[in-house]
């Protein structure tokens, strides 16, 4: 990656990171045994409920308070293949938006740590009449308050 996909903010905490252990399946790859390249969004989100879920905001916690929160964009930069049965890590990343989006990067990387694939999604929120939200709501907005001042980590 030559720069980065969300660079930072000044007075911005620091993003928000989980990685998730995967195993390559036999039904994830080609007829050249490399994972078929319309896998990798599935392993981002992967990553991207785990990190979600373990800070408050998952798809559920934003759907019971009427918030929806569809991909607007995606890309990804693939630099290696992986293949089965190979073990595999996917580093979720939230970064810091005060939009009413959410910010996520990837990192995959092999069993030799190696940089696999990169890549974003860009979240932006909705109301249940699938209305555009210009600002986070309140249940986000806590939710980046608390994250500014340090008690999320």
């Amino acid at each position: 990656m030559s720069r980065p996909y969300f660079p930072a903010q000044e007075g911005a905490p620091s993003p928000l990171r989980f990685t998730v252990e995967r195993q390559v399946r036999f039904e994830e790859v080609d007829p050249l045994n490399i994972v078929w390249h319309g896998r990798y969004p599935s392993f981002f989100e992967d990553a991207r409920v785990a990190l979600s879920e373990k800070f408050g905001i998952g798809y559920l916690d934003c759907y019971e308070r009427g918030i929806l929160a569809p991909i607007k964009k995606m890309h990804v930069d693939y630099f290696r293949p992986l293949s089965f049965p190979e073990r595999f890590t996917i580093e979720g990343i939230l970064h810091w938006s005060e939009a009413a989006r959410l910010n996520f990067e990837f990192i995959i990387r092999n069993k030799a740590h190696e940089v696999t694939t990169t890549g974003y999604t860009v979240q932006m929120m909705l109301d249940t009449e699938q209305n555009i939200m210009l600002i986070p709501p309140p249940f986000v907005r806590d939710f980046l308050d608390r994250w500014q001042k340090g008690e999320i980590r």
